[in-house]
């Protein structure tokens, strides 16, 4: 055959051999990114390797850093304001839209079989609970509708906040039981008390004392009493109680006036607590309760926004009450020593007015942040501290701290014995001595811890809802650790005794 036959032969063929590899080519990237395909995943990721496209799930859920839900503009003025009752209609993050947490996590429904903590919740009458928030639910209906953000009632501002623990950790197990919440997977619900490591009582305690402590009209018991006496009865009178007298049970009571009445009968309970400021050590200790943070009052600081060392023109901040009884007689002396220093600031000072706000704003423009002791060990101001990126000074010998067993909080925070920060210059000199870069390395550290101490609904990984579930779970993971090393000789000798 000659040359000139041999070229159109030729021409075809690599004519058929483009198409073909055109053909295969526009087959593969509609398959890609179709809904639907008849080619198996591991196909695509074996023909696409070494590409310069990547695999990717068509409804997958990407990985990427958590960011706390976004607070209304309303519900940043209740969050700082004094005013009782000018909630949204719905519980919010008191952290702000810009605030970014170092934790990196999937954001996916929970698979209740990867829960590290089974919790059964009594399904105790709303006047133990949402009632106490004015809350009426339809005919026998026990719980409000936390589908609904709208159905779910507001809990009161002012002071009130700071003890709202046992709200968020009750909306929160309600929530676990919604099939499309995306939540942490730490703690779920469970049907049966049986199934449980841990038993709740969802008694609003704080909220409880702090509305109806006192006598009103004609009442010769307070609400308040009433309640805790009723809940006595109600857990004596359960099985669930006698099996391990109730030493499986967790009941929250943050307020250190909340279930006074009760505590020395409920006194085997794991409590969330305060502190043990006002809990005889039989009834409270760090062996079986946890101490669970106040929901501070001032705003959270944007990260972005958090004013450097230099961009804060105050030494040291307090704002409080300065007459205070028992281990806050120290404020008293602090204040005589530090009053007239023309780089610290210590004054009187309430919510009342512009109180949370003109607090927070002088936080945010302060290098240190004292907390002294007062009538009790602890307060909120600890954390408004800790949302403005203030360096906390801690001055309370007796005080107990949140989640120390996992956060090591010297890496951010300063602390002074009572009796050496009242001695004459001592306190000045240790904070005028902590140079810029030792400094930055807390104000570093507080902002990348500052998420552990946000109440939020719905929770978020390594937020405070989550972190105190994590703790009930190592708290039950050492009690049963005690019981079962406390039952070897126990059976041992009920062997014998069958013998």
């Amino acid at each position: 055959m000659s040359e000139k036959s041999r070229l159109p032969s030729r021409f075809i063929f690599y004519l058929i051999t483009i198409s073909m590899f055109l053909l295969i080519f526009s087959s593969i990237f509609l398959l890609q990114f179709s809904n639907s395909s008849f080619t198996p995943r591991s196909v695509f990721k074996l023909i696409l390797v070494n590409s310069t496209s990547f695999y990717l799930k068509p409804n997958e859920i990407r990985e990427e850093f958590e960011v706390p839900l976004v607070s209304s503009e309303l519900s940043q003025v209740d969050a700082r304001s004094p005013i009782m009752r000018k909630e949204p209609p719905c519980p919010v993050s008191n952290s702000n839209n810009k605030t970014t947490s170092f934790k990196r996590h999937e954001k996916v429904v929970c698979d209740p079989a990867q829960a590290r903590l089974r919790v059964y919740m009594y399904d105790l009458p709303p006047e133990f609970h949402f009632r106490l928030l004015d809350w009426k639910g339809m005919g026998n209906q026990t719980w409000p509708d936390v589908q609904n953000p709208s159905r779910i009632p507001a809990y009161p501002g002012g002071l009130n906040l700071q003890h709202s623990i046992e709200y968020w950790l009750t909306l929160d197990l309600l929530s676990s039981n919604v099939g499309t919440m995306v939540r942490p997977c730490t703690a779920i619900r469970v049907k049966k008390s049986s199934q449980a490591d841990v038993i709740f009582v969802p008694f609003f305690s704080s909220l409880s004392y702090n509305r109806h402590s006192k006598l009103h009209g004609k009442e010769k018991v307070s609400v308040n009493k009433q309640l805790q006496e009723k809940l006595v009865q109600f857990l004596m009178s359960r099985d669930e109680w006698k099996r391990q007298s109730g030493k499986n049970h967790l009941i929250v009571a943050h307020h250190p006036n909340s279930m006074l009445d009760a505590r020395r009968k409920l006194g085997s309970a794991m409590f969330v607590l305060a502190d043990f400021g006002r809990y005889p050590v039989e009834i409270a200790n760090l062996d079986k309760d946890i101490i669970a943070p106040y929901r501070h009052l001032v705003g959270t600081v944007p990260i972005n926004e958090s004013a450097s060392f230099s961009e804060r023109p105050t030494l040291a901040h307090f704002r409080g009450a300065i007459y205070r009884k028992d281990g806050g007689v120290i404020r008293q002396e602090l204040f005589y020593l530090l009053k007239d220093e023309p780089d610290v600031q210590f004054s009187f000072g309430n919510i009342k007015g512009n109180g949370v706000n003109q607090a927070g704003q002088e936080m945010a423009t302060s290098k240190f942040c004292l907390h002294i002791a007062g009538d009790t060990p602890s307060s909120n101001r600890l954390f408004d501290a800790i949302a403005s990126h203030c360096v906390p000074v801690i001055i309370s010998d007796e005080i107990e701290l949140p989640f120390e067993d996992v956060l090591d909080y010297s890496k951010f925070c300063i602390f002074v014995s009572a009796p050496d920060s009242i001695k004459k210059g001592y306190l000045l000199n240790l904070l005028r001595g902590i140079n810029e870069e030792k400094w930055t390395k807390m104000w570093e550290r507080l902002k990348e811890i500052v998420h552990f101490f946000e109440y939020q609904y719905p929770s978020q990984s390594g937020d405070a809802v989550d972190m105190i579930w994590e703790a009930v779970s190592r708290k039950i993971s050492s009690i049963r650790f005690n019981r079962h090393k406390n039952n070897r000789y126990n059976r041992s000798q009920s062997i014998r005794t069958n013998l």
